[in-house]
């Protein structure tokens, strides 16, 4: 009698658990936000320390979001930099038939850099930079998962705690 309690139940669950992921579809009116940390980068400083990022993406057709990004790091010695700008990305779900909970996109932005502290010319500098990303997210609940960005940014690599908004 246990384990027919025990297959029962096994049974229900799984079958909550799977309504629970909401289709991923990426339509007009999706709304994600990203929140995370990033590593990797180019030079002693700016490879070694660790970013803070965000990022929010809007569904503004099938399977294509808008949004923007901005991310800190601070380098020591009072020297830092951040990033910011829109990006666009394309998400290949209904293209690789992706699990219901599974959403892999790649796209790219326009950001603006720029250093904060300090008195050299060096990081005084600023500018504008095209950066590439290829990404994931594991939603582990319907509005709440996990993501993993690559890319050109502030950061190579960048992970955090998704939300999913709307739809």
């Amino acid at each position: 009698m246990k384990k027919f309690f025990a297959i029962v139940a096994l049974f229900s669950l799984s079958l909550v658990a799977t309504k629970s992921f909401a289709q991923m579809d990426i339509d007009k009116g999706t709304k994600f936000v990203n929140l995370g940390i990033g590593v990797g980068g180019g030079g002693f400083y700016y490879g070694s320390a660790l970013s803070f990022n965000a990022a929010a993406d809007f569904g503004v057709a099938k399977n294509i979001t808008v949004g923007g990004a901005a991310g800190f790091r601070s380098f020591g010695d009072g020297y830092g930099g951040f990033d910011i700008g829109p990006r666009a990305s394309y998400h290949f779900n209904d293209l690789l038939s992706t699990p219901e909970n599974v959403d892999l996109y790649a796209g790219l932005g326009i950001t603006y850099f720029g250093y904060t502290g300090g008195a050299s010319s060096f990081y005084d500098a600023s500018f504008i930079s095209v950066p590439i990303h290829l990404g994931g997210r594991y939603m582990f609940a319907e509005k709440t998962g996990v993501f993993a960005e690559l890319g050109s940014s502030i950061s190579v690599l960048k992970l955090g705690i998704t939300f999913k908004l709307g739809q």
